[in-house]
C-alpha cells in the first residue's frame, strides 16, 4: 500500500485514489456538502484554504491545502502512473 503526503503531515493510500480535483466548481462544492451530510468528509487542510479534493473509492471525500498538481507530482516522484 503506497502512501502519499497530502500535506502537513496527512497521508492518503494512492490505490484508493479515484479523483482529485480543483474546489472551485459548483458541482465539487456540490460533492463536498454531500460528503459532509453523509459524515464522510475528512478536512486534512489545518484551517488554511481548500486547493485540492481527493475522492477516494470508499465514498470519502478529502480537502487537502496543497494543490493538485502538487500532489500528482509526489505521486509520480513515487513511481506511480497518474
Amino acid at each position: 500500500m503506497k502512501l502519499i503526503n497530502i500535506g502537513f503531515g496527512n497521508m492518503v493510500s494512492v490505490g484508493r485514489l479515484i479523483a482529485m480535483v480543483s474546489p472551485e466548481s459548483a458541482p465539487i462544492k456540490r460533492i463536498i456538502q454531500e460528503a459532509r451530510e453523509r459524515g464522510e468528509l475528512i478536512d486534512a487542510t489545518y484551517g488554511r484554504r481548500t486547493r485540492a479534493v481527493l475522492v477516494m473509492d470508499s465514498g470519502h471525500v478529502v480537502l487537502s491545502a496543497v494543490q493538485p498538481e502538487t500532489v500528482a507530482n509526489r505521486i509520480t516522484e513515487e513511481g506511480e502512473d497518474v
